[in-house]
């Protein structure tokens, strides 16, 4: 690999979380984008600016991938649901936007415990247990993987 090649990979990877943020931003504006990704592009947003989440952003490397990691997430889900090309067009980066997030969702879950993995790609359900009358005796929402019916919220017989 040539010394400029591998300048330019490195470049990319350090600005990977920037690149996504600016990404998301540029899509938060598409009004082909419809507003429930949108919200979610926002909420991935959120998440990466705010420094205090499930790895803190002050450890260096390991606190940014749980921010890459949601952010891959969030454009995956937005790529099924709208036209790639629509990413594709507000991406400034180098290499294909597509390939680039399928493959950091990929590595990013590599490095993050299974405990935090679980709890950034995990479904949220209202719980369909009910208390009786007792304040928060179970769980009003539940999470779970996908596919996966949590037993909190699987009904009683």
């Amino acid at each position: 690999m040539s010394e400029f090649l591998a300048r330019r990979r490195i470049k990319n990877l350090l600005l990977f979380i920037p690149n996504m943020l600016l990404l998301c931003a540029r899509l938060l504006t598409d009004s082909r984008v419809p507003a429930t990704e949108r919200a979610l592009v926002a909420g991935a947003i959120i998440y990466a600016i705010i420094p205090f989440d499930l790895i803190p952003d002050m450890i260096p490397f390991v606190g940014q991938i749980d921010d890459a990691y949601l952010i891959a997430l969030t454009l995956l889900r937005l790529m099924e649901r709208t036209d790639p090309k629509v990413v594709r067009e507000h991406w400034h980066g180098g290499g294909d936007v597509v390939e680039l997030v399928g493959v950091a969702a990929l590595v990013a879950g590599k490095f993050l415990p299974q405990r935090i993995r679980r709890v950034l790609s995990s479904r949220v359900s209202v719980s369909e247990k009910k208390g009786e009358g007792k304040l928060l005796s179970v769980p009003l929402l539940v999470a779970s993987a996908k596919g996966e019916v949590p037993a909190d919220a699987r009904p009683q017989s």
